[in-house]
C-alpha cells in the first residue's frame, strides 16, 4: 500500500491518513476472514443460533411474569417525593387516621372509586335515591372491610350573589371507599377480590340506572389497563410481522429467477425475530418482568436488523459474479460488516448509557437493558444465521438453481420451445442481455429506478432550490416544536385508550379540575405556634390556598371564646382540654402530635391541608405549585414538607425523562468526535454529526407539534432515532467522501446507487410494519407509532432528498481526485510513448 503526499500537506496529515487506512484495511480484513469462516462452516453457524433460540425461547414461555408495581416502573426512582411520603407516613400512619381527606395525603392502598354523572342539564343533587342505592349496594358487598368515605362534587353551580357560596346544582359526584387492610397479605387478597366485585357491581348498576352514568376506578385499574395494551397488540404485532415479511420478500425479488433472493429477504426478517425471542428468554431467565413498554423492542430491533440484512444482499450484488460463492460471501462481509459493526456498537453504547444508574425511570432502564441484549444477539445472528443462509443461496446461484423452486434452470434452447409463461418463470434474465452486460444485478427494480431516474432528477440544478426551501421549512417547524416541548407525567398516556381508567380520568378532569388534589402541609419540628410572627409566617405560606387547618380553626376559637393564649402552657392547655374535645373539632386530633417531657407537653409535629384553585390544565399547575412550595421550606424559618401521592409521578419528571436522551446523544457525539480522525474520513463523521442532529431535532420538534408529550415511550424513541439515523446515513456518507469520481454529483450518484436500495428497502419495510399499530386502541402504541413514523420519514428525507443536494455544493471537494487522474493519465501516456520509442518494431507487429 502506497501513501502519496500531496504538495504542501503536513506530515501529521500523512500520519492520520495512514492510521485511517490501516484501521480500515484491518477491519475489512477481519470481516473478510469472518465471511470465509462462515462460508466454510455454514451448518455450524446455522445450528448454534437455532439451538440458542429453542433453549431460551422455551424458558421465556415458562418464566413469563408481568410487572406488578406500576409506580416503581414509571415514577422517578430517586425522587424527593418518596422521601417525603416516608416521613409523612411515619408521622401520621394509616391506622391512626380517620379523616375523609386522608385519601389525598398518602398512598391509599386498596380502594374503590366511582363518579356518578347526571345527564346534561340535570342536577345530581336531585337524584339522591340513585346515589344512595349505589352507596348501599357497595356497603353490602361481601368481604368488605371497614372503610371511610370521601365525597366530592363536580360541575358545581353556585347560587348567584350568595355570600356563603351555597351550591345551586352539580353535575357529578365522586365517592371513594378505602379498605383498611393493615398490610396483611391475606387481607390484601380479600381487598383485591373486593375491588373486582366492586367493578362488576358498577357495571351492573350502570345497566339498572339509565339516568346516571357510572365511572369506576380501583387501585389495580391503572396496572390492569397498562398491561391491557400488550393483550390488545398481540394480533397487531403478528400482522405487522407478516407485512414486514411480505415487503422484505417482494423487495428482494427480481425478474431474474437465478439472481433474485426472495427467500433471503424472508429469512432475514425471521433471523431478527428469533434473535428477539432469544433476547426475551435471557431477560426472563435473569428474573426480568414484562411490561407494555417492551412492546417497542421488536420494532426497534427490526429496524436495525433488517438494515444489516439488506446491506448484505446489496453487498452480494456488488461482488463479481465469476468468483466462487465462498469468496463472494467473504467480499460481501468485508464490504458491509465494517459499517454494520460500527452502527451496532453505537446502538449498544447509547442504549447502554440509557441503562446506566443515571436513568431515573425504571421503565426506560429496563427497556435499554433488554435492547442492549437484543442488539448483541441481533449482530451475532446476522453474521452467523443469516450469513449461513447467504452461503446456501450463493451455492444454489453458482450451480444455476432456481431461487424459488430450487430446480435446475434449463438452457436457452429448451426455454425457446416452451410457452411464454414458462419462459417468464424459468428465465434467468442473463440470457436475453447483451454480450457486454457487466452487472446483471442492476436489473433489480429499485436499483434500476435509482440509477436511471431518481439520481438524475434529484441532482438536477432546477430541483436544488426547492430542496433548500423544503429543508428551511422542515427546520422552521422543528425549531418551533422544540420550543413547545411538554413533559408527559400523566400516566394516562401509557394506558389503553378505551379502558375504564382513561374514561374515569377524562370525566374527572372535566368536572373535578377546579381544584388541585389536597396537599398535605407537614410541620415536622417543634414550632412556637403561640408566637405572632410564627402565625404570620403560616398565614403567608398558606396564602393563595384554600386551607383546612387546625391552626386557623384554633385561632378563631380563641378569638370567639375571648381566651388569651400568648404563652406555651396556656396555648397547649386550652388546645388539649377545650378545643380538641369539642365534637366539631375532634377530627383535628389526628393532625397534631404531642409529646410529654415531665409535666410539660409539646407539639412536635402537625399537619395542615391545602387546596389550590386550578384551571383546565390541573396537572401542570400542580407541578408549578410543588416547585414553588419546596424552595420555601428551605428559605423560611418554618421547616415543613408538602406531599400528595401524585407528586411521586410528577417529581422532576421532565428532568428524569430528558436525561437518557441527553446521555445517549452525548455518547453518540463523543464516539463520533473521538473517531473523527481515525475512522475512514473526518469529513464523513462531520457530516454524520450534522445529519443525526438535524434528524433528532426534527423528530423532537415534529412530535411535539403532533401532541406527543415527553414520556418514557417518546424518550426511548428519541434514543432510537440517534441510532436509526446513523444506521442509514453512515454508509451513504462514507461512500461519498471516499468516492473518486470527478465531481460531487457523480460521487453522490454512486453512493445512492450503492446504498440507496438497501436504505429504501429497510425504511419501507419499517414504515409498513408500523401501520397495524394504528389499530391498537392504546395511547402507548399511538405514541410509538407517531415517533417511529417521524423517525423513519425524517431519515428517508435526509438520505434521499437533503443530503444528495447539500453534498453537491458543500465539502469535501473532489478536485484532487481530478488532478490525480490527470497525473496518472499523463504518466501512462508518457510510459506508452517511451515503450514505442524503445521498441519501434512493436508498432509494426501490431
Amino acid at each position: 500500500m502506497c501513501f502519496l503526499r500531496r504538495p504542501g500537506a503536513p506530515a501529521s496529515w500523512i500520519r492520520w491518513r495512514m492510521l485511517r487506512q490501516v484501521l480500515r484495511r484491518g477491519l475489512q480484513s477481519f470481516c473478510h476472514r469472518l465471511g470465509l469462516c462462515v462460508s466454510r462452516h455454514p451448518v455450524f453457524f446455522l445450528t448454534v443460533p437455532a439451538v440458542l433460540t429453542i433453549t431460551f425461547g422455551l424458558s421465556a414461555l415458562n418464566r413469563f411474569q408481568p410487572e406488578g408495581d406500576l409506580e416503581r416502573l414509571v415514577a422517578p426512582s430517586h425522587s424527593l417525593a418518596k422521601i417525603e411520603r416516608s416521613l409523612a407516613s411515619s408521622l401520621f400512619p394509616l391506622d391512626q387516621s380517620k379523616s375523609q381527606l386522608y385519601s389525598d395525603l398518602h398512598t391509599p392502598g386498596r380502594y374503590g372509586r366511582v363518579i356518578l354523572l347526571s345527564p346534561p342539564g340535570d342536577n345530581i343533587l336531585l337524584q339522591a335515591e340513585g346515589i344512595l342505592q349505589t352507596h348501599r349496594a357497595v356497603l353490602e358487598m361481601k368481604d368488605g372491610r371497614n372503610s371511610f368515605i370521601g365525597h366530592q362534587l363536580g360541575g358545581v353551580v353556585e347560587v348567584p350573589n350568595s355570600k356563603d357560596q351555597r351550591v345551586k346544582s352539580a353535575r357529578a359526584i365522586q365517592i371513594t371507599y378505602y379498605l383498611q387492610t393493615y398490610g396483611s397479605a391475606t387481607q390484601d387478597l380479600i381487598g383485591e377480590k373486593w375491588e373486582n366485585e366492586f367493578c362488576k357491581l358498577m357495571q351492573k348498576l350502570q345497566e339498572e340506572h339509565q339516568d346516571l352514568q357510572l365511572y369506576s376506578l380501583a387501585s389495580f385499574s391503572l396496572w390492569r389497563d397498562f398491561h391491557k395494551t400488550s393483550i390488545l397488540a398481540r394480533s397487531k404485532v403478528l400482522v405487522s410481522l407478516m407485512l414486514i415479511l411480505t415487503t422484505a420478500t417482494l423487495s428482494s425479488s427480481m425478474k431474474d429467477c437465478l439472481r433474485g433472493k426472495p427467500f433471503l429477504g424472508l429469512l432475514g426478517v425471521l433471523t431478527v425475530c428469533i434473535s428477539v425471542i432469544t433476547a426475551a428468554g435471557i431477560f426472563f431467565i435473569t428474573d426480568g418482568k414484562y411490561n407494555s413498554t417492551l412492546l417497542g423492542i421488536p420494532f426497534f430491533a427490526m429496524g436495525h436488523g433488517t438494515k444489516g440484512v439488506f446491506e448484505l444482499l446489496s453487498g452480494w450484488r456488488r461482488t463479481k459474479e465469476n468468483l466462487p460463492f465462498k469468496d463472494r460471501v467473504a467480499d460481501a462481509y468485508s464490504d458491509v460488516m465494517v459499517t454494520y459493526t460500527m452502527t451496532s456498537s453505537l446502538y449498544f453504547i447509547t442504549f447502554g448509557m440509557g441503562a446506566s444508574p443515571f436513568t431515573n425511570i425504571e421503565a426506560v432502564k429496563v427497556f435499554c437493558q433488554n435492547m442492549c441484549v437484543s442488539i448483541l444477539l441481533n449482530y451475532f445472528y446476522i453474521f452467523s444465521f443469516f450469513g449461513s443462509c447467504l452461503v446456501f443461496a450463493g451455492q444454489l446461484e453458482q450451480n444455476r438453481y432456481h431461487s424459488i423452486f430450487c430446480c435446475k434452470i434449463p438452457s436457452a434452447e429448451y426455454l425457446g420451445r416452451k410457452p411464454v409463461w414458462f419462459q417468464t418463470v424459468m428465465s434467468d434474465g442473463h440470457q436475453q442481455t447483451t454480450h457486454h452486460e457487466t452487472n446483471p444485478y442492476q436489473h433489480h427494480f429499485i436499483q434500476h429506478f435509482l440509477r436511471e431516474h431518481y439520481n438524475e432528477w434529484i441532482t438536477n440544478i432546477y430541483v436544488k432550490p426547492f430542496v433548500v426551501i423544503l429543508y428551511l421549512i422542515y427546520a422552521s417547524f422543528s425549531f418551533m416544536g422544540c420550543l413547545q416541548i411538554s413533559d408527559g407525567a400523566n400516566i394516562i398516556n401509557l394506558l389503553a385508550s378505551d379502558s375504564p381508567s382513561v374514561s374515569y380520568a377524562m370525566v374527572q378532569q372535566k368536572y373535578f379540575s377546579n381544584y388541585s388534589p389536597v396537599i398535605g402541609f407537614y410541620v415536622y419540628e417543634p414550632l412556637e405556634y403561640w408566637n405572632n410572627s410564627v402565625q404570620e409566617d403560616l398565614r403567608r405560606l398558606c396564602s393563595g390556598f384554600t386551607a383546612v387547618s387546625w391552626v386557623e380553626q384554633y385561632y378563631q376559637f380563641l378569638k370567639v371564646s375571648n381566651i388569651s393564649a400568648n404563652n406555651k402552657s396556656d396555648f397547649i392547655s386550652v388546645l388539649q382540654s377545650s378545643f380538641l374535645k369539642k365534637p366539631e373539632f375532634q377530627h383535628f386530633r389526628n393532625d397534631i402530635i404531642f409529646s410529654k417531657a415531665g409535666d410539660e407537653n409539646n407539639i412536635i409535629a402537625s399537619r395542615l391541608y391545602l387546596v389550590a384553585r386550578t384551571s383546565r390544565d390541573k396537572q401542570k399547575e400542580v407541578i408549578e405549585v410543588l416547585e414553588k412550595l419546596r424552595p420555601l421550606s428551605l428559605s423560611k424559618s418554618i421547616r415543613f414538607i408538602v406531599f400528595n401521592p401524585s407528586f411521586v409521578f410528577m417529581d422532576h419528571y421532565s428532568l428524569s425523562v430528558t436525561v437518557p436522551v441527553l446521555i445517549a446523544g452525548f455518547g453518540v457525539l463523543l464516539v463520533l468526535i473521538l473517531t473523527f480522525f481515525l475512522v475512514i474520513h473526518p469529513l464523513g463523521n462531520f457530516w454524520l454529526i450534522l445529519s443525526v442532529t438535524s434528524i433528532e431535532l426534527g423528530v423532537l420538534g415534529l412530535m411535539t407539534l403532533w401532541n406527543v408529550d415527553m414520556d418514557c415511550i417518546s424518550i426511548l424513541c428519541l434514543i432510537y432515532t440517534f441510532n436509526f439515523a446513523i444506521d442509514h446515513c453512515a454508509p451513504l456518507l462514507y461512500t461519498f467522501v471516499l468516492a473518486t469520481e470527478h465531481t460531487r454529483t457523480q460521487c453522490i450518484k454512486s453512493s445512492l446507487q450503492e446504498h440507496g436500495t438497501a436504505i429504501l428497502q429497510n425504511v419501507t419495510s419499517f414504515l409498513i410494519g408500523l401501520v397495524p399499530l394504528l389499530f391498537v386502541p392504546s395511547n402507548l402504541t399511538f405514541t410509538l407509532f407517531k415517533c417511529l413514523l417521524l423517525t423513519g420519514s425524517c431519515t428517508l428525507l435526509h438520505c434521499f432528498v437533503i443530503l444528495p443536494v447539500f453534498l453537491t455544493f458543500f465539502p469535501p471537494s473532489k478536485k484532487h481526485h481530478k488532478k490525480k487522474k490527470r497525473a496518472k493519465r499523463k504518466e501512462r501516456e508518457e510510459i506508452e510513448c517511451i515503450e514505442i520509442q524503445e521498441n519501434p518494431d512493436h508498432v509494426t507487429t501490431v
